[in-house]
């Protein structure tokens, strides 16, 4: 019965899924609730009234364990004193008990989507690096952007072209072909599982999640030796993900590009900006004179598809220096199709109205424009570049980088204006 998709044990907690259930939330003493939705627009719903017991959760819990022990296709993740969790088959769920959560809680969550390369429309210019080029990638954002999603259309991708890929997790629950093996830390260890991987000899190897010091280690000696790495962070901007990287001295400042040469940032399931990560020798911008004495390593930030250069990371007086550069290189003529009639050329300028909730910020430019990348402005400055979606509409959290100087551009009085992105 454990290993029939139909017993009682699984039906028992998919009966509080539906199609557009993202995630169940059950906690003692509270009625059951869901996430509903998709990523960027999704609600927490109560399910029922009724307000749910220990005993109830208990018994769930102790069916949701014997049915992992018993399934060839599920596997027991985590267990320690208070915290089990599981991978039950497409399903994530975490289960938390006295002593380390004040009440008993069974949370459960499953991929709504999946998709592949083409679903995310790229140009032809991201694709040609993604293809050739990209070997060190982290994938950023937030929590429930889509990130998985896309690590796991990337993994597809590289072994649709003819390449060994592996994946790394914890637990494992990217949703990826059956060519594709998935492994879980040996023995408690990622660095274990990645000195065992090595052995495999992967073309590329897709590291979902990094957190720790021992996982961002784990992914910058994969890449020493050779290894083309997609790594998947939680961060609310490309440049929130790069210093991560650099935190503590995960990786020092001269291996960042060698480690990581392009960052992929998600919102709202879909790729928000691109940044690629180069070294020189330089004097930094905005440090005054010529003086040959103060050129240095400079790591140049620049975003992918404008050409722009938009950060510079060096070391000075001994501290790692993270500076943001306005102006910077001319941009470059963006890859990708050419926009159709009907639709904004580059360069055009955009009507755009803004307001935002405490939960997000929402741009709206009509559906003229829907799929397009439109860069925003205060005034003359520029803010950053969102996608639009078919509704003519795009959504960034107002918690998130871009969010918040959004915000305080309009709380300023600043005029905010877009143009179509070359």
């Amino acid at each position: 019965m454990a290993n029939n998709e139909d017993s009682d044990e699984i039906l028992t907690l998919k009966a509080f899924f539906d199609e557009h259930t993202m995630s169940v939330h059950l906690v003692e003493n509270n009625p059951p609730r869901a996430k509903r939705g998709e990523p960027g627009n999704w609600e927490l719903v109560e399910l029922s009234d009724r307000l749910l017991t220990y005993e109830e959760l208990d018994i769930l819990a102790e069916a949701i364990i014997e049915t992992v022990e018993n399934d060839s296709n599920s596997f027991m993740e985590i267990e320690e004193e208070g915290a089990v969790v599981v991978q039950l088959r497409n399903l994530r769920i975490a289960i938390a008990r006295r002593p380390f959560a004040d009440k008993m809680e069974i949370s459960a969550i499953r991929p709504i989507v999946k998709l592949n390369l083409d679903d995310y429309e790229l140009s032809s210019k991201l694709m040609n690096r993604l293809e050739s080029r990209a070997e060190g990638i982290l994938v950023s954002g937030s929590p429930g952007s889509g990130k998985s999603t896309f690590a796991a259309a990337l993994a597809e991708f590289y072994g649709s072209k003819g390449n060994v890929v592996k994946t790394l997790e914890q637990p494992r629950d990217l949703q990826v072909e059956e060519a594709i093996v998935q492994y879980s830390p040996l023995d408690g260890s990622m660095e274990k599982a990645a000195d065992i991987l090595l052995l495999v000899r992967p073309d590329f190897v897709i590291y979902d999640e990094l957190r720790k010091n021992s996982d961002f280690q784990a992914y910058s000696d994969l890449r020493s030796a050779g290894v083309g790495m997609v790594g998947v962070v939680h961060a609310g901007s490309a440049i929130d993900a790069l210093q991560r990287l650099l935190l503590g001295g995960r990786v020092e400042l001269g291996q960042v590009p060698s480690t990581v040469d392009t960052i992929v940032h998600i919102e709202d399931g879909q790729v928000a900006k691109v940044s690629a990560l180069s070294l020189k020798v330089k004097l930094p911008t905005g440090m005054g004179g010529t003086q040959r004495d103060l050129a240095r390593p400079v790591v140049e930030v620049r975003d992918f598809e404008r050409g722009m250069l938009e950060y510079e990371m060096f070391t000075f007086g001994g501290e790692k220096v993270v500076l943001p550069v306005r102006g910077g290189a001319a941009p470059t003529i963006r890859g990708g199709k050419r926009p159709v009639k009907d639709r904004g050329a580059p360069g055009e300028t955009v009507p755009v109205s803004v307001s935002y909730s405490k939960k997000k910020v929402t741009i709206y430019t009509g559906r003229k424009y829907s799929k397009q990348r439109i860069e925003l402005f205060a005034g003359d400055l520029y803010l950053f570049t969102t996608v639009v979606g078919r509704n003519g509409e795009s959504s960034i959290r107002i918690k998130t980088r871009q969010g918040v100087m959004l915000v305080d551009a309009m709380e300023e009085g600043a005029t905010i204006t877009g143009k179509v992105a070359q």
